[in-house]
């Protein structure tokens, strides 16, 4: 048996007190794992300190950003990964990333458990753990906030009286997760859906009902990856840096929605995404000019199912690895630019262009000259609608 346990170490008041509830519930020694997937706000090396200012007998932090941006924010975009057609997966994009080097820490330093400060009610417990038995059946996994049904006003008093250097108070009444792709924020008065959000509570977003002038982008894709913002070449976790600046100015990526929670439940979610959906935004645009019609609609199908996976924590399911097959060979030919008009809270595009184009101006214009013969249509549209035509006949008979 181990006496090391490895927790995922935010820096926030759950996982600071959690550092010590795990050594009092388990006698191990707590190593702090941080993971930095662009939250910003606070310096990644103040969080370590934190940890072992809390307890932890060795705190880790791993930037990982880049493999963030490269290895699940690029199969988001493929994706069009949006869960009920609105959310980008902002927080379910980056448990997997923080799961994998969970139990990869584990196993470094030789530790039989990992531990997270998620609550009973969320989907992150879900998340974390089948991403870790997925991983590495073989950890057990520790959750102090959910095990021991510890509340805030507990963590607040076992804070105030180990003098535990963290940030948050009574007078902080949201619980906010964020990351380059984006942020999420809840509890509070937002828990009342009737409750209009207010403008506070907003970090990546500026206000979009102020008048300012519009901005306007041309962003590449190659094979569906977005490689140039106006030109100028920039990797995945720079387009997406960027587009958070450009967007977020213009107050784009606002979503407040009810959605449903894997445990069961409907939660209300206000979120963060201006790089998200703008950048979703265009690659679709850039899909419907790409990609065939069926392949186009099915595609549609399998997004859905692909943002429910990773929303439900399954991202290293072998069906998830299958839809990534897929998925990704659909991209071959999602290459070429997509102008964007960023203004008033919108991503609105204003154009597309691509050397794979499947659209054909001859075919498609109504001008004279055109090549599409319309004469053929009316044969067309007696074989298409003969199956129609007979059922009714039927039907007429059956009813008559």
């Amino acid at each position: 048996m181990s006496d090391r346990v490895v927790l995922a170490y935010s820096g926030g008041l759950d996982t600071s007190v959690g550092i010590g509830w795990l050594k009092d519930a388990t006698g191990k020694e707590v190593v702090a794992m941080a993971i930095d997937v662009g939250q910003e706000g606070e310096d990644m090396e103040d969080i370590r300190q934190r940890a072992l200012a809390c307890g932890a007998v060795e705190a880790v932090v791993i930037d990982a950003r880049d493999e963030f941006a490269n290895d699940y924010i690029v199969p988001a975009i493929k994706a069009n990964g949006l869960y009920q057609k609105r959310y980008p997966l902002v927080s379910a994009l980056s448990r997997p990333i923080i799961a994998k080097y969970l139990a990869q820490t584990a196993k470094e330093l030789g530790a039989d458990s990992i531990a997270h400060g998620c609550t009973g009610m969320g989907n992150d417990q879900v998340r974390f753990e089948a991403a870790v038995a997925a991983l590495a059946p073989d950890l057990l996994c520790i959750a102090p906030i959910r095990d021991l049904a510890l509340t805030r006003d507990k963590a607040l008093e076992y804070a105030a009286k180990h003098n535990l250097p963290i940030a948050q108070s009574k007078k902080s009444p949201y619980s906010v997760d964020q990351n380059v792709w984006g942020r999420a924020v809840e509890t509070g008065f937002l828990e009342d859906p009737w409750n209009a959000p207010i403008e506070d509570i907003y970090t990546y977003t500026a206000d979009p009902s102020v008048p300012r002038e519009a901005t306007e982008i041309t962003i590449t894709f190659t094979q569906g990856v977005p490689t140039a913002i106006d030109g100028k070449a920039v990797t995945p976790l720079q387009a997406v840096v960027l587009l958070n600046k450009l967007a977020g100015a213009q107050g784009v990526g606002r979503i407040d929605m009810v959605e449903d929670r894997l445990v069961g439940i409907k939660s209300r979610e206000v979120y963060e995404s201006p790089a998200g959906i703008t950048l979703i935004n265009a690659h679709e645009e850039l899909e419907n000019l790409t990609i065939e019609r069926d392949l186009a609609r099915y595609k549609r199908r399998v997004e859905a199912e692909w943002a429910e996976l990773v929303y439900d924590g399954l991202w290293f399911s072998g069906l998830k690895r299958s839809l990534d097959v897929f998925i990704n060979d659909t991209q071959k030919y999602v290459s070429g630019e997509v102008r964007v008009k960023l203004h008033g809270g919108q991503a609105v595009i204003t154009g597309r262009r691509s050397d794979q184009s499947l659209y054909d101006f001859d075919l498609a214009t109504y001008d004279t000259g055109g090549t599409f013969d319309q004469s053929q249509a009316k044969g067309f549209i007696e074989i298409w609608s003969l199956p129609s035509k007979i059922s009714a006949r039927r039907d007429q008979a059956t009813q008559g």
